[in-house]
């Protein structure tokens, strides 16, 4: 009997009907960055950064490997220099897009206290993003050397205000790339329901419930929005201002919220 394969980058490998191109080639250790994608959810699409490039018959084309099915014989790169230009695209328009102080800037120029200054004084605020240095979309910043304000305008940043009004999750939408994780992970892993996707166009945001406060939604506070955050939109509170992670110790325990027994990492 045939088996299923297709090419990554030269390589042929196996792979099950109704799997997608980005868990064939995460199953295969075959890194293609991604921002949107949460396993054992929906695929969206959303991010586009983990676009790759498909041999066809007449010609070339990008496609969503989060979204995408694997077909027998399809012929795949993830690095080419078409990609790398439009991963280049997208990521500079996210950066541009809200309150981000990722720009990669010219830190080889510089000692790290200055550049932690110039990054500060970019942000217009008197602290560093809370997630600075332990945030997905500057880590794809610096990977590929991409720099905001990418339509060569200067445009101030989207500013919303902060919700802390609660005692769990610090909440600043300013920094929201719309990747739809935090959605993905309350409506199908969670299953509680308590925020999605609200308005349209340029004015599109997350909100909870019809568009009030975490507090006064049917948000639970079980945290799964925050874990999967990409970037500094969505912080456990009690945590800011106490230190980055590499800068803790991590200790293995049980969740004591209910009888489940998920396993979650204390940071001390």
């Amino acid at each position: 009997m045939d088996q299923n394969t297709l090419t990554i980058n030269g390589h042929a490998y196996n792979f099950e009907p109704g799997q997608t191109i980005l868990q064939i080639a995460q199953h295969n250790n075959i890194d293609i960055p991604n921002l949107c994608h949460l396993k054992g959810t929906r695929p969206t699409g959303a991010c586009r950064i983990c676009i790759v490039e498909l041999e066809e018959s007449w010609g070339k084309k990008l496609v969503s490997s989060c979204s995408t099915p694997a077909k027998k014989d399809m012929v795949v790169h993830t690095e080419s220099p078409e990609i790398v230009k439009y991963r280049k695209i997208y990521l500079g328009l996210m950066l541009d897009s809200g309150n981000h102080n990722c720009d990669i800037g010219s830190a080889a120029d510089e000692s790290w206290t200055d550049f932690q200054i110039a990054a500060m004084e970019n942000d217009k605020k008197e602290e560093l993003c809370p997630v600075w240095g332990d945030c997905e979309l500057q880590a794809l910043a610096y990977r590929y050397q991409v720099k905001g304000r990418v339509s060569g305008r200067h445009r101030e940043p989207l500013l919303l205000p902060v919700e802390d009004d609660n005692s769990f999750i610090y909440r600043d939408m300013s920094r929201c790339i719309l990747c739809g994780r935090c959605v993905a992970a309350c409506n199908e892993v969670q299953v509680n329901q308590a925020i999605d996707f609200g308005f349209r166009g340029n004015s599109g945001k997350i909100i909870a419930g019809t568009g009030t406060t975490l507090r006064n939604s049917s948000c639970v506070f079980c945290g799964e929005c925050v874990q999967v955050c990409p970037v500094g939109a969505l912080v456990e509170k009690k945590n800011l201002g106490k230190g980055r992670p590499w800068e803790t110790e991590k200790i293995r325990t049980t969740c004591p919220y209910c009888g489940v027994g998920c396993q979650q990492l204390l940071h001390r």
